[in-house]
């Protein structure tokens, strides 16, 4: 089991910044995968951005080249940087962690909320 708890959620404003942690009760290091989604008001969760194990990130198109992922293996926390806000950004972002074991494991987190506006 693998418990995550996001923080750093709250009122940003367009074109400011946010940063998101995310916090894990074990080691990550043998986390295969972990990723961002969010889901805004009326809308299905979406993928955000991943990162890999060996650091390979990957970002939805929207937020190409204003978020940024990192993991900390030594802090045990996944993070996302968000830059240049946007009001359609507002929704509650869940942190992800998948194992590839067999079956394979999959955790979320509870959600922060994130409100973009001024």
């Amino acid at each position: 089991q693998v418990q995550l708890v996001e923080s750093g959620g709250g009122l940003g404003q367009p074109g400011g910044s946010l940063r998101l942690s995310c916090a894990a009760d074990t080691s990550i290091f043998g986390i295969n995968l972990m990723a961002w989604y969010r889901q805004a008001p009326g809308k299905e969760r979406e993928l955000v951005a991943t990162i890999t194990r060996g650091g390979t990130t990957t970002y939805a198109d929207f937020v190409k080249g204003r978020f940024t992922i990192g993991r900390d293996n030594a802090k045990n926390t996944l993070s996302l940087q968000m830059n240049s806000l946007k009001p359609e950004d507002t929704a509650v972002y869940y942190c992800f962690a998948k194992i590839v074991s067999l079956p394979p494991q999959e955790y979320w987190g509870k959600g922060t909320p994130v409100t973009v506006s001024s």
